[in-house]
């Protein structure tokens, strides 16, 4: 779960990319609003050039994976391009900083509270929808979590414990709780779980304390309400360009599902913990969290 190697190919990128110290002032569409959010963690939020107060706007948020960081994990994916083309609100929060100076998610038992700080992270991300609420005009039907690792992690975690709030999540190479006992979901919360098969960091299979991700697919399914059969026949996707495509298998679990309680699992045979996405990932993620909005 480590994020050197992410890190040091960003590096460069990121001292040129990062938002100005001096932002536009607040209202400017199409940038940061330079007021931040989160309290001791601040946070700016990316303002579409399309929002407008009279039209609720999805949220998005980003959740960046252990040892990285908020701006690190945006480069990477790069959601601030995505988030303008779709029309969404936009923030990428970072998590504490441990004893040795990595960030990081309290998410479940298996990742990654090193330090025993039992931060409470789910009340910190849910406070902060609330806070951008208050400033923009968010649609409560379509708030996002997109978490890498770590970050995936804490996206399962934010579902389980806020599932009135979090109309959908994508998980990339991050699992839901071992035990199943321990997530409680009040609703259901669409999932896309996305993950390489030969991911060394999070095992796809995996281990004794986390589950695998066919499993935390299952898991979800089965919160909401999902019948056991799943469906392969969709066409495999081409999403890693690293690899021979397409290489990626769509399974999903539509039967029987609550509203909004699809759970569709994307394995990118080959992939390792941070894949080399073709442009088609972003949009084809995007698209299925927007297509998945609370009843």
């Amino acid at each position: 779960m480590l994020f050197r190697a992410l890190w040091l190919v960003l590096l460069v990128a990121c001292s040129s990319s990062a938002p100005a110290t001096t932002t536009p002032d607040a209202g400017t569409r199409g940038d940061y609003d330079p007021t931040p959010f989160g309290g001791s963690r601040p946070v700016q939020v990316y303002v579409p050039n399309g929002y407008t107060d009279s039209k609720p706007a999805p949220l998005l948020i980003l959740l960046h994976g252990y040892s990285a960081g908020g701006l690190i994990e945006d480069l990477y994916l790069n959601l601030r391009a995505s988030a303008e083309k779709y029309g969404m609100l936009y923030a990428h929060p970072e998590g504490k900083v441990d004893s040795k100076n990595n960030k990081y998610w309290n998410a479940t038992d298996a990742c990654c509270d090193m330090d025993k700080s039992n931060v409470d992270d789910s009340k910190y991300l849910s406070e902060l929808v609330i806070e951008i609420g208050t400033r923009y005009k968010v649609d409560p039907k379509r708030v996002y979590f997109v978490g890498h690792s770590n970050g995936a992690f804490m996206s399962y975690r934010m579902a389980c414990d806020h599932a009135d709030m979090v109309a959908a999540i994508m998980s990339l190479a991050g699992e839901t709780w071992l035990d199943p006992a321990k997530c409680k979901p009040i609703a259901p919360v669409a999932v896309l779980q996305v993950q390489g098969t030969a991911d060394a960091d999070v095992l796809y299979a995996g281990n004794p304390s986390y589950p695998g991700a066919k499993q935390s697919a299952s898991t979800w399914a089965s919160y909401n309400g999902c019948m056991p059969t799943i469906d392969t026949s969709s066409a495999p996707l081409d999403l890693d360009s690293d690899l021979p495509g397409p290489e990626t298998l769509v399974a999903k679990n539509v039967s029987g599902c609550k509203a909004n309680g699809q759970v569709e699992l994307w394995t990118i045979q080959g992939a390792g913990h941070v894949p080399n996405f073709t442009p088609a990932f972003d949009p084809m993620m995007l698209e299925w969290l927007l297509a998945h909005p609370k009843p």
